[in-house]
């Protein structure tokens, strides 16, 4: 069991000045009846799942649950993590309420639409790439017509590493592994001139490879989309709320430039959205069940959303991964968070 301290956001649809304070769902109330998140988190061993290929990211995911404990219980709030090997597992376990969050699921058709469950809007927009040796002169995929890709066989990697080298018409030599240790190797000994999986797996392998590992470099091409997002249940609205706007929140706090070490400062701005966000302008967190302040403790515990991608994945991470589509939408990405308002 994890401590921590501090809240989110979340303004609940505001239709008219009358609006009632809204009552606190099923989940809310057995969360705050045991005083802890039950969160969980995905450990990821690729040669376990055929699903997906995500990297060990579970710092980040455990970020992820601190960040809505602190929404829903506030400053000094307890989460219990409950790990998991693969997204399936996580995802059975969320269905049977084992857990009330999943920090980061795949929102895609088949676990949108069989399970009842629900996503925030992308926390991490991962997608699969090519890890290549730059002293092998490969600056694009291109490059590795006529070349050895490593991948692990039997999964969703090579299904579309061969529709993208179809789509592209690059004739390349597929080099299919059952176990990620014999690939590594063989991309160690140019024995295969890449390795493609999702980038967060390609940049975890990565750190194993230690001195050698200034000579790969992660390729920016796509050959497949694969975000990440909060994942919860969809039998409790509220619940539904709270989670998709603290993702909104620390959005939010990135593009108004809060962060933690300047949130005291903050809460004097004349800026409206800030205001709202840090609750200095009351009377928005009751439309969830919360206070108008989790939003700032939330931020107070873990930072904006910039925060948490480069302390967890970034370049001043172990994972080192350039921000990319995780960017601001100011900065040419995808994170755009919805108006509090």
């Amino acid at each position: 069991m994890i401590r921590t301290f501090a809240p989110f956001l979340i303004v609940g649809w505001i239709l008219t000045a009358s609006v009632a304070m809204v009552h606190a769902g099923t989940t809310l109330d057995k969360i705050r009846s045991t005083d802890s998140l039950p969160c969980g988190i995905n450990t990821e061993e690729p040669e376990y799942s055929t699903q997906d290929s995500h990297g060990n990211h579970s710092a980040f995911d455990l970020d992820i649950c601190k960040a809505v404990a602190v929404a829903v219980l506030g400053p000094n709030a307890k989460f219990t993590v409950f790990p998991y090997r693969d997204e399936q597992d996580a995802l059975k376990a969320l269905a049977s309420g084992e857990i009330a969050l999943l920090a980061t699921g795949s929102p895609n058709l088949i676990n949108s639409t069989s399970a009842g469950l629900g996503f925030s809007r992308p926390v991490f927009y991962d997608y699969q790439g090519f890890l290549v040796n730059k002293t092998m002169g490969i600056n694009s995929p291109r490059d590795l017509a006529g070349k050895k890709v490593c991948f692990l066989g039997g999964t969703e990697i090579e299904t579309q590493v061969e529709g993208y080298m179809q789509r592209e018409n690059i004739k390349w030599l597929p080099f299919a592994f059952q176990e990620e240790g014999e690939m590594e190797a063989a991309f160690i000994t140019r024995n295969c001139a890449a390795i493609t999986a999702d980038i967060s797996q390609l940049a975890y392998e990565r750190i194993a490879f230690k001195g050698m590992a200034r000579n790969f470099e992660i390729l920016p091409e796509v050959i497949a989309k694969d975000p990440l997002a909060l994942t919860y249940r969809l039998d409790d609205p509220q619940w539904a709320n709270i989670v998709n706007w603290s993702v909104e929140a620390l959005i939010q706090a990135e593009e108004s430039g809060v962060t933690q070490a300047n949130l005291a400062e903050m809460k004097k701005s004349e800026d409206p959205m800030i205001r709202r966000l840090l609750g200095v302008q009351r009377g928005y967190g009751q439309f969830a069940g919360l206070d108008d302040t989790w939003a700032a403790r939330t931020i107070e515990a873990v930072g904006n959303y910039g925060e948490i991608f480069e302390r967890n994945l970034g370049p001043r991470s172990v994972m080192k991964l350039e921000r990319g589509p995780n960017r601001l939408w100011t900065a040419g990405g995808l994170m755009y968070a919805l108006p509090v308002r």
